[in-house]
Order: structure tokens, then C-alpha cells, then sequence
């Protein structure tokens, strides 16, 4: 299904088209599906199949009916989707079976940022999205993501409920066909891009960006981010070039569309050779971001989250709470105790990030994979906002992308970072916990242990300020080793220890 703009219908049910209920004598049990760090993801065609995909929404049909009043369901859910393989009509069954539960569907198909579904939720007024993606996953995956009213993710309780609510196999799943859903006005297509739009504009000046003439690569990595820079900043002085732009879910060039390396060297050379100013990196959603300097640098998401909330505090003079995960940057602290803001950690995942940000009315929320949330926008991490966010850095202060992480140092301090991630197999994970458990490491590096952290994995805080955590991820069978400290060199050592750790 494309896109489409269309004239504003109410979005009442006709009786006269009834919806099918999905039953049978002997109906097989699906796969266990459970919510990681961003949702439930799967391999296609394997667990990730248009019957899991309907059980999936009837478990969050029920749960939404469960929260909401009869009236206030009829506000409608916001479905749409990335350019993985078959999104689209992922989407349109996800779509069915709100319809057939009677909820109201805004269609937006296909090919549509994160972040843009996520603010139509706001801008429609509705009350959920279902979001069909996969994210930075490998082409062979895709995902089920879901938001609340605020655009926001759902807090992990409400995970939880959901996850009860799936049905164990296809009996008592209920759907309306699209076509009969579009006939009766219970899905409603529409084109989410202009009200998206409008709202930048009212987040950052892009007239100056437009026409400051700097020289911008983009990599939209084969995703949702393609085209979008150049709408909104093309046609003045400022050159906006793209590489991966088109459609393709087999995501050549890179292992995966996720923006670290050695997924984005192929854009971070480009860019050297083409002589940018900046290299603009989004990840297959586009709730992402990542930054290449004017040498074709990579500057690391912990890097960029700490210029981003330099930016906000210093060159808008903005104030507010900060909220960041703990796998994310000390320069936060750092930058707290300077500008007067308070800062807090929260386990990693938006799960956490998004609903820590509603109650403090945050200026900003982030991880460590590169998602940055903002005040009066959503508390969604967007890509595309965060990348003209650092455009307006570069434009407002004269400085190239390294001339803004040296300003950042002189303030905090130098800091590195680095992340291994190791595959495991389902049983090790047991065993890899039982160990960690037993054997709480003194000291590491040579520098002492002064904090253990267990909240969301094992991070171990030393006494020079640098630290080390091991977690497991939410979303595939890996378990992640993360450091930050002073030099390249002890990042690496710690790293090292980490996996001995886990080893």
C-alpha cells in the first residue's frame, strides 16, 4: 500500500460489513512472542509471519481496550512501516485486525521514519501506533513496535500486559479485510509527511542551514531517512549529496542499516573524498542518527549525545532535566553539574528513556545506539530532527564537526568509547548470568571497583570515573561489552577484562 493524502472522512464503522473471526477445530500454537528492549522482533518467514503478526496485534487490540473507554478508542491507532522486505503489507494485516476489533486504523504504509509515525500519533490525535520495523536489525529480520498517545514507547508493564493478551494461535483473532475496512471508514489512508514537516520547522531554523553552503553526504542506509535532508535543506547553498537512498532490504554495503562501524565506512569514505563538511547518518528507520567529521571521522553516539546536550544548553540556552541510559555517556554528569540541570539514568531502552522524560519534563533523553529524543516534539528518538539539530550547531557557532568535539573536551574532558557484542546461544545466557553473579570483580584495569550497578545488566563504575558494562541485548542473542574512559587505550584494556568477565 502507498501513501496516500486524501480528504478528512470520520472514521465510524459500518455495520453492514461484519468482521471475520479467524477460528478452527484445530488451530496450531504459534511462537512465544515477547517484547525486547524495543519491541518484538523475529527472522521473516520464520517466527516473523503474518499470523504472528495478527495474533501480535490482537494481544494489543486487547490491551488498548483494556486502557481505553469505548469513545476514546474510536480516536484511532496510527500503522505504517520501514522499507524492509513485505513491510507494507505487514502493516496493512496489522491494520485488519485493529478494524476488526473495532478500533479505527490511520494508514501510512510503507517507507515512513519512525519518528514521522510516531508524531502523527500527536497529530491525529489518536491514541497508539503500530509501527512495522526491525530497525538496525540484519535484512532477514523485521519487527513490531508499538506507542502510546504520546508517540512515546509503552512502559514495560504495559508490555507485559500486552504480551498476556496475545492469543496462543489464530482462534479468536479478529479481522476486517482493507478493502472492506476502507469502504466502512475504519482505515483511514493517509500521508503523514506534512504535518511531520510543519513541526520541524517549528523545532529548528532551516533557512540558515539551507544557506550556509556547506557540503553534506548523506546515508539514509537503504532506509526510511532517504530523501528527507534534501527536501528539507536542498535547493539553496548548502549541497546535499545521498549514497543509499533507494530501496533495497538485502542493505548491501554494510552488514546491517545500523549507524556504527563497519556498517557506515563506505558513507564515512565518501564523504572524505567528496570533501564534506559533515557526513549525516540514519539508521533503517530513522530514529537513529550518527555523525562522520570533515576528515570522515566517525564521531561515536556518546560523543554526539554529549554535543547535542552542549548544544541545547549552551547555543539555546535551553534548561532542563536530561535523561540518558547507563549505557550512555558520564559526559552528561559532567555537563549537569556545570549548566545546573539535574540528570537521570535509567535502564537502556526508550522503554524506559520515554516515560522517564514525560515525568520530568526532559530537555532531552538518549541512548547509547544513537537515539536522541527532545523536549516539545515526541519522546521518540528522531533521527532526522537530531542530525539538523547538529547542522544548526555547526551554522550558529562556525565550528566543523572536530572543532565542536574539541569544545566539548575542554568542558568535560576527553572520553572514548567502544562496544564488542558477542553472539551467544539461548543457553548460555543461564550460565554466563550464574558466573557473573559468583565472581563480582575488586578491581579492573587496575583501577578499583567504587560502584556495581545491576539495574539493567552489570555495570561496574571505577575509581578514575571510567566503567564497564556487560548486558544482554533485548532484541537478538547477543550479549554487549560496554566502556568509556580517558583514553583509547584503557577503554580497550577494559573491554578486554570485560570479556574475560564473560569468557
Amino acid at each position: 500500500m502507498k501513501r496516500s493524502s486524501s480528504k478528512k472522512k470520520p472514521l465510524k464503522h459500518n455495520k453492514s460489513v461484519k468482521p471475520k473471526k479467524v477460528s478452527s477445530q484445530k488451530v496450531p500454537s504459534g511462537s512465544v512472542i515477547q517484547f525486547g528492549t524495543d519491541g518484538w522482533r523475529g527472522k521473516i518467514a520464520e517466527d516473523y509471519t503474518f499470523d504472528n503478526v495478527r495474533r501480535c496485534t490482537q494481544g494489543f487490540a486487547g490491551y488498548l481496550k483494556s486502557v481505553y473507554s469505548p469513545a476514546q478508542l474510536q480516536r484511532g491507532v496510527v500503522v505504517g512501516g520501514d522499507r524492509r522486505f513485505n513491510s507494507e503489507f505487514f502493516a496493512a494485516a496489522a491494520a485488519e485486525v485493529l478494524a476488526g476489533n473495532g478500533i479505527p486504523v490511520h494508514f501510512c504504509g510503507g517507507g515512513v521514519p519512525t519518528p514521522v509515525i510516531s508524531f502523527s500519533v500527536k497529530a491525529r490525535n489518536a491514541i497508539a501506533a503500530i509501527n512495522i520495523t526491525a530497525s538496525h536489525n540484519p535484512p532477514g529480520d523485521n519487527g513490531f513496535k508499538v506507542r502510546d498517545e504520546n508517540g512515546g514507547a509503552i512502559a514495560p508493564d504495559g508490555l507485559k500486559k500486552i504480551e498476556k493478551l496475545i492469543p496462543k494461535n489464530l482462534t479468536g483473532v479478529k479481522q476486517l479485510k482493507f478493502a472492506d475496512g476502507k469502504s466502512s471508514g475504519m482505515i483511514k489512508e493517509f500521508n503523514a509527511d506534512a504535518q511531520y514537516i510543519e513541526q520541524i520547522k517549528k523545532l529548528v531554523e532551516l533557512g540558515p542551514i539551507k544557506n550556509a553552503g556547506l557540503k553534506i553526504l548523506v546515508d539514509p542506509m537503504w532506509g526510511n531517512g532517504a530523501g528527507w535532508f534534501s527536501r528539507l535543506i536542498g535547493g539553496g547553498k548548502t549541497q546535499v549529496i545521498e549514497i543509499h537512498s533507494d530501496r533495497n532490504p538485502s542493505f548491501p554495503e554494510m552488514g546491517r542499516p545500523e549507524p556504527i562501524q563497519p556498517n557506515i565506512d563506505v558513507g564515512l569514505n565518501k564523504g572524505k573524498e567528496i570533501g564534506a563538511d559533515v557526513v549525516l547518518i540514519t539508521d533503517g528507520d530513522a530514529d537513529r542518527c550518527g555523525i562522520g567529521d570533515e576528515h570522515g571521522q566517525f564521531i561515536d553516539q556518546l560523543r554526539v549525545y554529549g554535543l547535542l546536550a552542549l548544544y541545547l544548553l549552551e547555543v539555546r540556552e535551553q534548561r532542563g532535566a536530561i535523561v540518558k541510559t547507563l549505557s550512555t555517556t558520564s559526559m552528561l554528569e559532567a555537563l549537569g553539574k556545570l549548566y545546573n540541570v539535574p540528570v537521570y539514568e535509567t535502564g537502556v531502552g526508550f522503554k524506559y528513556v520515554a516515560p522517564k522524560m514525560m515525568e520530568t519534563d526532559a530537555l532531552i533523553g538518549g541512548e547509547e545506539s544513537g537515539g536522541y529524543a527532545f523536549r516539545n516534539h515526541v519522546p521518540e528518538r528522531d533521527g532526522i530532527l537530531a542530525n539538523l539539530f547538529f547542522l544548526d550547531f555547526m551554522v550558529k557557532t562556525g565550528l566543523k564537526p572536530s572543532q565542536l568535539l574539541q569544545k566539548l573536551f575542554d568542558k568535560v574532558g576527553p572520553h572514548f568509547y567502544d562496544r564488542i557484542d558477542t553472539i551467544i546461544d539461548a543457553g548460555q545466557k543461564e550460565s554466563i548470568l550464574k558466573k557473573l553473579k559468583a565472581n563480582f570483580p575488586k578491581d579492573i584495569a587496575d583501577r578499583a571497583v567504587v560502584n556495581t550497578n545491576l539495574s539493567d545488566g552489570f555495570k561496574f563504575t571505577l575509581s578514575d570515573g571510567s566503567w564497564l558494562l556487560i548486558r544482554f541485548s533485548g532484541t537478538e542473542p547477543l550479549v554487549r561489552i560496554y566502556s568509556e574512559a580517558g583514553s583509547h587505550d584503557l577503554v580497550q584494556k577494559i573491554l578486554a577484562a570485560g570479556k574475560a568477565l564473560v569468557q
